[in-house]
């Protein structure tokens, strides 16, 4: 139960190596009905979502001695989190490095600075199976855009 009275929405793990940043969602998520749990670190989150079994993990790709690519990378490599869905939050980031994070079908992005209330959204249409086709694509053209852009940013390096 949440505290408002609810049934819980889900498990969200949030990993990022900002104390601000972990508060912030942390507070908006729980008011939105989710069950939070924080990591500072990439190992800290391998870890705990092996234990916790979260239903999303929202991952800071800017952290030290773990990027968020790499605990991506060795999340979908175990059993227990293949399918696990990961929303990449980024200060920093080109338009490959989005794409790239775009090409698992599990995986979405979004740039810092952003709205708490905004990833809230996110992730509730990233869960919620009423939600998911309309996510998904919305994911779809955000993707092809990226795609679109990443081509053209080839082809006039080339040029």
């Amino acid at each position: 139960m949440n505290r408002k009275g609810g049934a819980m929405k889900g498990k969200i793990l949030v990993v990022d190596d900002e104390p601000s940043i972990q508060r912030l969602l942390t507070v908006t998520l729980s008011n939105r009905g989710f069950e939070v749990i924080t990591a500072d670190n990439g190992m800290e989150a391998l870890a705990l979502a092996k234990t916790e079994k979260p239903d999303l993990i929202c991952l800071d790709v800017m952290m030290p001695r773990m990027t968020g690519h790499e605990v991506h990378d060795h999340l979908r490599e175990r059993a227990e989190t293949k399918e696990t869905p990961i929303l990449f939050l980024s200060a920093a980031g080109t338009y490959e490095e989005q794409a790239t994070q775009m090409k698992d079908s599990n995986a979405d992005y979004m740039p810092k600075p952003f709205s708490p209330g905004e990833v809230a959204d996110h992730i509730e249409s990233m869960l919620d199976p009423k939600k998911r086709e309309a996510f998904e694509r919305e994911r779809g053209k955000r993707e092809a855009k990226l795609q679109k852009i990443v081509e053209i940013m080839h082809r006039d390096k080339d040029a």
